[in-house]
């Protein structure tokens, strides 16, 4: 995972991203205690879009990881070993990777969602693997309530999250 980070911060200091922070399974261990996760989700802010379509172009970053040697297996490119999926960010989305938390991975700064922000991304998303998760924060991990129902309020995931 380290490795991975790493080239995480490559794509943003080449500039083939403006910003990104790291979500679903992953993000979840940062606040709780370890569970089983195959992937590794990143929310991304593109840098190049085609303004006239207004299309993300993810082909540089491809480009850039298929040139560095690392492969497709099926809808997860593989980075240095751990299956990476990149999410273009979304307006919610872009909000909650510029609140991202700055933490250390074994001596590799990366950002991760904020367990609040982490918490309505994975209510919108509505999976059950995503629900548990959301039941694992609230029980292991300081929520700043106010926030989240503010976050939820904004986005429209209010009446979702109380029927929880």
């Amino acid at each position: 995972m380290k490795k991975t980070i790493a080239v995480l911060n490559q794509l943003r200091k080449k500039g083939l991203i403006k910003n990104y922070a790291i979500g679903g399974g992953i993000a979840t261990i940062f606040y709780v205690e370890p569970f089983f996760t195959y992937d590794l989700d990143v929310f991304i802010i593109p840098s190049g879009t085609v303004k006239k379509q207004n299309l993300i172009l993810l082909s540089p970053i491809y480009n850039y990881l298929q040139a560095k040697g690392y492969k497709w297996k099926g809808e997860h490119i593989l980075i240095e070993g751990v299956p990476v999926q990149f999410i273009p960010a979304d307006e919610f989305e872009k909000e909650a990777v510029a609140r991202a938390k700055a933490v250390e991975y074994e001596g590799i700064k990366t950002r991760v969602l904020a367990p609040e922000y982490l918490v309505a991304v994975l209510l919108r998303a509505g999976r059950k693997k995503d629900l548990e998760k959301i039941e694992k924060l609230l029980e292991q991990t300081k929520i700043d309530r106010r926030k989240l129902g503010a976050i939820l309020r904004k986005y429209g995931l209010s009446k979702k999250f109380d029927l929880l």
